[in-house]
């Protein structure tokens, strides 16, 4: 059997080649990309790579889209995402701001999934 290779948007990156800032830091510098662990949750097809490197001023319907095209679904399909199993943030949220207010050991949690599981 022969494996698909999808490559990711160019806005994003694999773990393999993340770009490590210092988060301690008091500097004026603004976060470029944040480290975002998708997880599936239900009947939710399993990603290879797990763990990206997102622009922090993208938006969550963003994150969603990328999910939807790397998991090869319809426009049709339900997709849902939580952030720490507990809530589904608005679709114009910008990732940084729930990095900001939920991140937590230097990655935000994302769980998506095809039907609703939590909220």
């Amino acid at each position: 059997m022969e494996e698909e290779k999808s490559s990711p948007p160019s806005d994003l990156t694999s773990e393999s080649s993340l770009e490590h800032t210092d988060h301690d830091s008091n500097k004026a510098t603004p976060l470029k990309k944040i480290d975002v662990l998708l997880k599936a949750t239900g009947d939710a097809p399993i990603m290879r790579k797990k763990k990206w490197a997102v622009e922090g001023d993208k938006r969550v319907g963003w994150v969603a889209d990328f999910i939807r095209k790397y998991l090869k679904l319809n426009s049709s399909d339900n997709l849902f995402l939580y952030v720490n199993q507990s809530f589904a943030p608005a679709p114009d949220q910008l990732v940084r701001n729930l990095y900001q207010c939920f991140g937590s050991d230097g990655k935000l949690v994302l769980h998506y999934c095809r039907t609703q599981a939590w909220g």
